[in-house]
């Protein structure tokens, strides 16, 4: 799979159902689905693969989809996706015979927000990225990753603790002792 100008190409004939067919959605959204896989894998390359999975699985099921609005079934699809992958992956530490680099003290990378998401758990990972870089309510969140409301906002807050309590992000202020 590659993008081409802003498009993704699945390698997936098209489905013609209409105004709404499978093309005119995959060129469409592509690249928000994109973005969403991006921040969910942090890996250009697994981003792609998922996307392109997602697609494939909406692919088959195109003609039970609402005509009307087939982004929540993909996206869905596209979130469970990827946690199925997580859960069949050891992602544990790897021995190596060196440490790696110490981090940067003064963030000059830019990055130290995205290493800190990277560090959550998955799932709070799915609930940081779905609410706050893809804007989605509590609800629609909850309906996306298959959970209720309620573990939405209790995976939210624990993945915001987490956050705040990070040593990469702390600002200079917040190393003094008062």
């Amino acid at each position: 799979m590659s993008i081409d100008d802003g498009v993704l190409a699945t390698g997936v004939t098209a489905v013609h159902d209409g105004t709404n067919t499978f093309d005119t959605f995959v060129a469409a959204r592509s690249r928000a689905l994109l973005r969403t896989a991006y921040l969910l894998t942090r890996d250009h390359a697994l981003a792609e693969d998922l996307v392109q999975t997602a697609l494939a699985k909406a692919w088959f099921h195109w003609s039970q989809i609402r005509e009307d609005n087939p982004e929540p079934y993909v996206r869905r699809t596209l979130v469970t996706t990827y946690s199925s992958w997580w859960r069949r992956r050891w992602n544990g530490e790897i021995p190596t015979e060196e440490l790696p680099e110490a981090p940067t003290a003064d963030g000059e990378d830019g990055l130290d927000l995205w290493d800190a998401i990277g560090r959550l758990p998955r799932r709070q990972r799915a609930v940081v990225v779905l609410r706050f870089y893809e804007d989605l309510s509590e609800a629609e969140t909850a309906r996306l990753m298959g959970s209720s409301v309620g573990t939405v906002k209790s995976q939210t807050a624990k993945a915001l603790a987490k956050l705040r309590l990070d040593p990469s992000l702390a600002t200079p202020a917040d190393l003094e002792t008062p």
